[in-house]
């Protein structure tokens, strides 16, 4: 139990998906100007991830490596992760429309969101066993989302705020990245793995 505690610990604050390993910068940027869409984006992630943790463990644990094709392994879970993801946006769009609207184009791009693949991957380098790897992509996504909601915050309230002309918008959205990348460092020796 202790083992799985320092898993989730470990991806949330230590080693986050975002701030500390720069997987998923992408909808890191582009969603996080609205806490609202934010914390959709980061539920739709945790979930997506939630579920192609599991499901890239089995196809490898049972298909893959039974018959010697791991060679296969990354063809194997883009293609577990695309169906996720369909599966997501299909279910975002009848039962929420506004947020479906608001993720606009992020939502697709889960698919090709490198933190997706990263913890499938991550997965099979670290030997992870099924509930290790659920427990893992539960932490990776509630720290994606803390991530997200964290800059959302900082974004709204920059929106106030008497910035140069030439700071406002992406390079000061960088700048902010940077720092709460070095505040998450901070966490660095919390956990030891």
């Amino acid at each position: 139990m202790h083992q799985l505690f320092v898993i989730f610990v470990a991806a949330v604050l230590v080693n986050n998906f975002v701030l500390v390993r720069f997987l998923g910068i992408c909808p890191f940027l582009g969603v996080s100007k609205r806490i609202e869409t934010a914390l959709g984006m980061g539920l739709a992630v945790i979930f997506v991830m939630t579920l192609a943790s599991v499901g890239t463990h089995l196809v490898y644990s049972f298909i893959l490596v039974p018959h010697n094709l791991q060679i296969l392994e990354y063809v194997a879970f883009i293609l577990v992760i695309a169906s996720l993801v369909q599966f997501v946006e299909t279910i975002l769009r009848k039962m929420t429309p506004a947020l479906y609207q608001a993720l606009g184009i992020y939502l697709p791009l889960i698919t090709t969101n490198c933190a997706i693949l990263g913890l499938a991957l991550l997965n099979v380098i670290k030997g992870y066993n099924l509930l290790q790897c659920l427990i893992f992509a539960i932490g990776a996504g509630v720290g994606f989302t803390i991530a997200l909601v964290i800059m959302a915050g900082i974004r709204e309230r920059l929106e106030f705020s008497d910035i140069p002309q030439s700071l406002r918008g992406v390079p000061i959205a960088l700048i902010v990245a940077g720092i709460l990348s070095m505040a998450f460092l901070g966490f660095s020796g919390l956990v030891k793995l």
